[in-house]
């Protein structure tokens, strides 16, 4: 011991004597030990719990994650935000409701039934024409005016027709987004899936179900060769994915117009330019029956391939070896490749199946519903995929609730624009003018706009932060 330090008496230690520093001394509390007696005392008294560090209930977790900026939340609540911007251009848009809205210091009651009348209305002939009319289901019921259950499913039908060309076409684009790919080529591939999968179905010609099999896997294989292409080219030469895509977008439209027009394709009895009919056992069963089928409801077995698409691309991605070298890829290709994967290889099969997809859809259309090839069959269904991709989080069963999203709003904006009668309590009535189907259109790229700007929905609603969606750090990788 030098002389500097200070004596240490018999039974204590250093750390219990003073500290010094500057010239001066720091006493020190040691914690009081309780005599034998306390012990004995304070041994007999129960421990009060803890609420600090306790563990939150079941119930408690869920509602604070319900008011987080987590997925589900902050796409309802893009919904809600799509809806209410959609009310205000409804009231712009409807004459006498703007007008009205003039008077509103002098007729504020009026003013305000006259909108209620249209937004109920409106909103009312969307669900009416996309889940199920309320008035029709009671007759059914009630068994008047020989309503039949065919007509009772006919919106929910309608729905589901809509919906199965967008959730294959909108797994086309989340599938190779998981890879860092971006493939904007699903309308492309979908049209050639369309035509090899509709030629399959007229020409053949065989009862079914071998001719809708077919014709099935004649449309997969005709998009994976098209979405192949693309990766094969991405693979070999670097070359942009977004740029080729967009080129055989055009090649593929061009060609389904020459197409459709050679002898050997086009309808002999028709002078328009439309393929020869596919036979009705060529097409797509209707889940719905065959007596459905004559009462118009068109919901048919490619809503089902839809969803066991959508399953088989989530067991992929979870499960399947290619899925943990897809996803590798799209993380880092760099250390992808040091790890042994073949990262070329794994973008092109990543596109030939994204193509398939979209084939499928294009198949969907023309032996789902059209019946015969034509140019404008397929309207935007691939560039709605994108949507449906990009608001389903591109996730397969978040890609699923998009498409039937989409398909909802699609059927009910038909609905929209029949307008309707409005009855007062009074027992008045007034007549609704129909809502024009732009709306819709308007309705489902707000939903988009949000859903792609979650911040701007959580500082509207002042969502908390979700530990679900702070581990979570881009949508390739969620």
């Amino acid at each position: 011991m030098s002389e500097q330090d200070p004596p240490v008496e018999p039974g204590g230690d250093a750390a219990s004597e003073p500290e010094t520093g500057g010239g001066q001394a720091f006493p020190v509390n040691p914690t009081p030990v309780p005599s034998a007696a306390q012990a004995e005392a304070l041994a007999g008294q129960p421990v009060a719990p803890t609420k600090k560090g306790g563990k939150p209930s079941l119930g408690q977790a869920f509602l604070k994650e319900l008011w987080a900026d987590n997925s589900f939340t902050v796409t309802l609540l893009a919904i809600v935000l799509a809806g209410v911007v959609a009310a205000v251009l409804m009231v712009l848009g409807d004459e006498n409701t703007r007008q009205q809205w003039a008077y509103f210091f002098y007729q504020p009651g009026t003013t305000l039934q006259a909108t209620w009348d249209l937004l109920s209305v409106s909103f009312g002939n969307l669900f009416k024409g996309s889940i199920v009319d309320p008035d029709t289901f009671s007759r059914w019921v009630y068994g008047m005016d020989g309503v039949t259950w065919q007509r009772v499913l006919y919106p929910i039908s309608e729905t589901l027709t809509a919906a199965a060309p967008l959730i294959f076409t909108g797994l086309a684009v989340a599938l190779p987004f998981r890879a860092g790919l971006f493939n904007i080529g699903g309308q492309g591939q979908a049209i050639m899936g369309a035509l090899a999968g509709g030629t399959a179905g007229f020409a053949l010609g065989w009862s079914s179900p071998f001719g809708w099999i077919a014709a099935t896997i004649a449309g997969a294989l005709a998009g994976f060769l098209y979405g192949g292409l693309v990766g094969l080219l991405k693979a070999r030469t670097g070359a942009h994915e977004v740029i080729l895509t967009i080129m055989l977008n055009y090649v593929a439209l061009y060609f389904m117009s020459w197409y459709i027009i050679q002898p050997w394709v086009k309808n002999p009895e028709r002078s328009d330019a439309i393929s020869k009919p596919i036979p009705p056992d060529s097409m797509y069963p209707k889940i719905f029956g065959t007596t459905a089928s004559d009462t118009g409801l068109r919901a048919n077995l490619a809503i089902v391939l839809a969803i066991l698409a959508a399953w088989a691309i989530s067991w992929l991605l979870r499960r399947g070896t290619f899925g943990f070298e897809l996803r590798a890829v799209g993380y880092n290709p760099d250390a992808a490749k040091t790890a042994g994967m073949k990262v070329g290889a794994t973008l092109a099969l990543t596109m030939a199946i994204s193509g398939a997809l979209a084939g499928l859809g294009g198949t969907s259309i023309a032996v789902g519903t059209a019946g015969a090839l034509t140019v404008d069959m397929m309207g935007q269904v691939g560039f709605n995929g994108i949507l449906v991709a990009l608001l389903g989080r591109v996730k397969p069963w978040g890609v699923v609730a998009a498409g039937l999203l989409y398909g909802a709003l699609t059927a009910g904006g038909s609905k929209m624009q029949t307008g309707g009668v409005a009855t007062h309590a009074d027992g008045t009535t007034v007549n609704i003018p129909g809502i024009s189907n732009e709306i819709v259109g308007v309705i489902q790229a707000l939903i988009v706009i949000f859903v792609a700007a979650p911040l701007l929905v959580r500082a509207i609603f002042k969502l908390r932060r979700s530990p679900s969606a702070a581990a979570t750090v881009g949508l390739a990788k969620g």
